[in-house]
């Protein structure tokens, strides 16, 4: 019998709590059988050493736990039609997941070669934490999973970004006591402040307390109950417990804790009151439950609890009678399939867990967004780049309910993108008092401080098929770096298993950035976030750093539209110089660097220096270090390159935007000295070049953590960023400047010291560097 078919009684047959058992029996053995077994599926011959991996890894005792929650909910989702989405803090026990899709007939219908019989038995079990088989984490290899659970800490973060906008989805969500301890876990229990229960879903929390860690016990597991009860209760949540060792006894107290919680759910969501709290699960069962007696309860079943089994036939007889104890006779065929009790005991088609289309990427919706261009500045004077982008935000967030958010920590409105807010709120379900601002239960902008929070809600937002954008101050995204790496590591992985189609992709702006935190000072000042970006995997990370307001607006445009990447996009919010028309904008953003002739002058001739920049402040830098370099030596040839797209420095064959070394001579030319400002590391451009033709003449000038409380262009003199030094740089590589060069250097330092006096006394940038603008040569 396939997945499709299943007999009538099986939603409200008499015997459920033994059909709940069998089925849970069933995906513990299959479980045990993939963290031990290389062959002998069903026993059919006493356990041997050549039955038994050579090299054993997984996590067992996580597993019943996960095991335990998919059998009930299966029972829910069967009785009541429920549209439910697991997802698994405590990834490592992918080994009951995979179990349960099994059972569930969806993996054998992704991946034929593991049929629901004795050889695709033995292949599930071989494959598992094996050389070319599967990892031992919830990967995008799953069926039905969005979340890992390789770092933890994100789990429930991810259940609700899942939930949002989704009103008929119940997250359910197995959060371990070992990721409760985590900062990121700690802070997500916040959620039931912002959830609204007219447009999002429920998520039901099970806080699954087995006492340990990977060799301590754990802290929530050890508070007294009313304490953990207490600290839950004033987050928001209701919390219901389910206690035991004795599997009868907690099956049916585990399924009616999850009939009250489904019902007190509906009540929510029907307009009922909350002020008891959504309704969660905090199930206390022993760690290795239903594994061998001397480990269970013990943090010594946290992995692998019988080792060395080759070598032992003390050590094979116990593995055998471990697997015996689940009776496998009763629970598989003796061709393998599951037997009748098992074999029905699951939801059909989409309403499987595992086969749910909205974990896949299968339930999306386009974006429709507003034209870019009607929101471009005039290029005469300046403007604030991030402000014209909140223009076109507010009109994306019109045109797209139910399907694009926002996420900020703290800092939406700080960061110029308040337009927005001319159309919705700040999400908020807490009270609201006098003098508060643009608070709504109903709002699409998400303001909490903490990175971690914004960014796991937004991930399970994208990984549900929706759209999304996070601001943060840059130097601050360092704190969601291993988030990001995670996340990268999936949508790589994802974009090669065919039935995943690519998810919206992750969008960052970060703003407030390193040149302009001179007010902050250097605990503010750090543009590394871009670095760790591009050390990700190719096909994925991309790094965009607009000069002005109109470049913004379009790559910000591009980024929305994209799927299944990273994208990183650096601009600032102060007012500040415009140089490209719309036009002009749309042509450099698309190629991603080029020669900006227009403030260039080596047009009819052969170019002496190539003055390069990358970013807002390091454009303005270069282009005033244009004008001194004309001032003092008019008949220099100079060429002005601008790299909107870091990507396209790479070469062909490290990434997809990187274009060829004749290409890249053209512009940079192979022999002429470059001069190169960047917002960040200078080391970066010298990583993304170093095969290029002529990177023995390129000279980066960038941040070198050199910070503090100053003025703006004080912060580009700390860090020989600003004109002066630039200039300097140039001219000491140009050899026809001969001699002339050690008057020049005088004029150039002479200039740097007046500055230096200047600022100290009178605490602002002088007035030839804050009135400066730049000119067109052509």
């Amino acid at each position: 019998m396939t997945a499709q078919t299943q007999p009538a009684d099986v939603r409200s047959g008499a015997d459920t709590v033994h059909r709940i058992d069998a089925w849970w029996r069933a995906a513990n053995y299959l479980s045990v059988g993939q963290i031990y077994l290389l062959d002998n599926p069903l026993l059919r011959t006493p356990v041997l050493p050549e039955h038994v991996k050579p090299r054993l890894l997984g996590h067992w005792g996580t597993v019943p736990g996960i095991t335990l929650t998919y059998a009930h909910l299966n029972h829910a989702i069967m009785r009541d039609g429920v549209n439910a989405l697991l997802v698994t803090g405590p990834g490592h026990g992918a080994a009951g997941l995979n179990a349960a899709a099994w059972l569930e007939g969806t993996y054998s219908e992704l991946y034929p070669h593991v049929a629901q019989d004795e050889a695709g038995m033995r292949q599930l079990f071989r494959q598992f934490s094996f050389p070319g088989g599967v990892p031992s984490h919830a990967s995008p290899h799953l069926p039905g999973s969005i979340h890992e659970g390789g770092e933890l800490g994100y789990a429930l973060a991810h259940a609700t970004g899942a939930a949002l906008d989704n009103p008929d989805l119940v997250v359910a969500c197995v959060i371990g006591d070992g990721e409760a301890e985590t900062g990121p876990l700690a802070t997500s229990w916040h959620a039931p402040a912002f959830l609204d229960p007219r447009t999002d879903g429920a998520v039901l929390p099970i806080l699954h307390l087995n006492g340990y860690k990977i060799a301590n016990p754990t802290v929530l597991s050890r508070l007294p109950r009313e304490d953990l009860a207490a600290i839950l209760r004033a987050h928001g949540w209701r919390p219901i417990e389910v206690v035991g060792s004795d599997p009868f006894e907690v099956h049916e107290a585990y399924g009616h804790a999850l009939r009250e919680c489904l019902t007190g759910i509906s009540e929510i969501k029907n307009g009922g009151h909350r002020q008891a709290g959504w309704p969660m699960i905090v199930l206390r069962t022993p760690k290795g439950w239903t594994g061998p007696r001397e480990f269970e309860g013990s943090w010594r079943s946290h992995q692998v609890p019988i080792t060395d089994i080759r070598s032992d036939p003390h050590k094979q007889a116990q593995l055998e009678a471990w697997l015996q104890s689940y009776r496998p006779d009763e629970l598989f065929d003796v061709d393998g399939t599951p037997a009748g009790p098992v074999r029905y005991w699951h939801p059909l088609g989409d309403k499987r867990m595992s086969a749910t289309p909205i974990a896949h990427g299968l339930i999306q919706r386009d974006l429709n967004l507003p034209d870019w261009q009607r929101y471009t500045v005039d290029v005469t004077r300046p403007a604030e780049a991030t402000r014209a982008l909140g223009g076109y935000l507010r009109d994306a967030m019109s045109l797209n309910a139910g399907r694009l958010l926002y996420f900020a920590p703290d800092e939406h409105a700080s960061n110029r993108l308040g337009d927005v807010f001319e159309v919705t709120g700040r999400r908020w379900q807490l009270p609201i008092e006098p003098g508060d601002e643009h608070l709504s239960p109903h709002g699409r902008v998400f303001e909490v401080l903490s990175e971690h929070l914004c960014q796991g809600w937004l991930e399970g937002y994208l990984l549900t098929g929706r759209h999304g954008l996070l601001s943060s101050y840059e130097a601050f995204t360092h704190i969601v770096d291993s988030m990001v790496a995670q996340h990268a590591k999936w949508l790589h992985t994802a974009a090669d298993i065919p039935w995943r189609r690519p998810v919206p992709s992750l969008n960052y702006l970060l703003t407030s950035h390193v040149w302009r935190q001179d007010h902050n000072g250097a605990s503010h000042q750090d543009p590394g976030f871009v670095d760790h970006v591009l050390s990700k995997r190719p096909e994925v990370a991309r790094v965009y750093l607009p000069p002005d307001a109109n470049t913004l607006l379009s790559v910000a445009d591009h980024c929305l539209r994209t799927r299944g990447l990273v994208n990183v996009i650096v601009a600032g919010k102060q007012p500040a110089h415009q140089y490209l028309t719309a036009d002009e904008a749309r042509a450099h953003c698309e190629q991603g660097l080029g020669v900006w002739s227009w403030a260039s002058n080596d047009l009819d001739g052969d170019t002496d220096v190539v003055l390069a920049c990358s970013g807002d402040v390091p454009t303005q830098e270069a282009l005033a270090a244009v004008d001194v370099l004309r001032e003092l030596v008019p008949d220099l040839r100079i060429r002005v390159v601008n790299v909107v797209d870091l990507g396209r420095l790479f070469s062909p064959e490290q990434h997809p935007h990187g274009i060829s070394d004749r290409e890249y001579a053209e512009i940079f030319t192979a022999d002429q000295p470059v001069i190169f400002a960047f917002h960040g590391y200078p080391w970066l451009i010298h990583r993304l070049t170093y095969r290029r033709p002529g990177h023995d003449n390129l000279h980066v000038w960038g941040f070198h953590d050199y910070g503090t409380t100053t003025t703006p262009f004080d912060m580009c003199v700390l860090n020989e960023l600003d004109r002066y030094h630039l200039a300097l740089a140039a001219l000491e590589r140009v050899p026809r400047i001969g001699n002339r060069i050690g008057h020049l250097r005088q004029e150039l330092l002479a200039r740097l010291a007046k500055h230096h006096d200047h600022i100290r006394r009178t605490g602002e940038d002088l007035p030839e560097i804050r009135d400066w603008t730049p000119r067109r040569t052509s």
